[in-house]
């Protein structure tokens, strides 16, 4: 991972859609069902919609059923950070971009396959670049 980006909130406002804004800066969630890449199939790389760091790969999602993309794993190791979530009455781990920090979602410990995760991240905190 490279160097941390560190922009002001005014920056952040000129950078992104409200909708952008709303997810990535202050926590918020889209609506189950209505993000964008929900049901993308196609291969390539999902992207921090804020700075464009590499987060997830076409590899790793997978249909949870849930309304959101769902992984199994980030791209690499470092490409994301977890911090513990009390918000809302819950116990949760929310899932940050390392570069920027920008809220992408939760992950949960009710995925498949070897790492038994699901992370839960909103469309609105992804680019996609699809492969060539």
């Amino acid at each position: 991972m490279s160097e941390k980006l560190e922009l002001s909130e005014a920056e952040w406002r000129e950078k992104l859609t409200p909708e952008q804004y709303r997810i990535l800066r202050e926590k918020g969630t889209e609506r189950a069902f209505t993000g964008k890449y929900e049901k993308n199939k196609a291969a390539g790389e999902y992207h921090c919609a804020a700075c464009g760091q590499l987060l997830f790969e076409s590899d790793t999602k997978y249909d949870s059923g849930s309304g959101w993309p769902s992984f199994t794993a980030p791209a690499e190791g470092d490409s994301v950070e977890e911090h513990r979530d009390v918000t809302h009455g819950m116990i949760r781990t929310e899932v940050v971009c390392a570069k920027c920090e920008s809220h992408l979602g939760h992950v949960f410990p009710d995925g498949p396959g070897e790492t038994g995760l699901r992370y839960c991240i909103n469309s609105a905190s992804l680019d996609f670049e699809p492969e060539d």
